[in-house]
């Protein structure tokens, strides 16, 4: 048992994730320790039905889309490096000079703002915009009032009168919150 312990244990393409990502090694280590955790049949990627495992996501209104981020391009399963990447939107921004970063201000609308954008198309639709409140707000509040929140959310975003909201509105729309806490995990610290 010992002799299993005294070799470093490495995790694969660590040094081109932690470029990318800007996670730590110990950052890495603990991820890539869950992204096993998670697959459990150790295939070396995951599927959906392993990501719906996690519970914060299963009780997450928008859970489903969140697992969406991970599988690209009609993929169904995603390997270590794109979970790392998906989840390197969350790492809390640690000073001014990250702007290219994944987790940088920008990065972290661009992601949010696909969440929303289902058919992405580069606008929020109406119908797009109801579907997320719904999930959202659910059963507290009647459909008549969701619509007329809907309706209200675009009207106040939605400069050019496309009755729809681009990234350039949505990014003006959430200017005053403060994004990078709000979307920042604090086991990624």
């Amino acid at each position: 048992m010992g002799a299993q312990n005294s070799q470093p244990f490495t995790v694969p393409e660590q040094e081109e994730i932690m470029a990318e990502t800007g996670f730590s090694q110990a950052n890495v280590l603990r991820l890539y320790q869950r992204f096993q955790a998670l697959d459990k049949d150790e295939k070396g990627y995951l599927s959906k039905y392993d990501l719906e495992n996690i519970g914060t996501l299963a009780v997450n209104p928008i859970g489903d889309r969140i697992i969406n981020a991970f599988f690209q391009d009609g993929a169904v399963t995603t390997d270590f490096r794109m979970f790392a990447r998906v989840l390197a939107h969350f790492r809390p921004v640690e000073g001014p000079g990250e702007s290219g970063s994944i987790n940088s201000r920008l990065n972290k609308l661009k992601f949010a703002f696909q969440l929303y954008d289902q058919d992405k198309d580069g606008k929020i639709s109406r119908a797009e915009m109801l579907q997320v409140l719904r999930m959202m707000i659910g059963i507290q509040v009647t459909d008549e009032q969701l619509e007329c929140i809907t309706d209200r959310t675009i009207q106040e975003a939605d400069k050019d009168g496309d009755d729809a909201i681009s990234f350039e509105e949505f990014a003006k729309s959430v200017e005053k919150l403060n994004i990078e806490q709000k979307m920042s995990l604090r086991i990624l610290k």
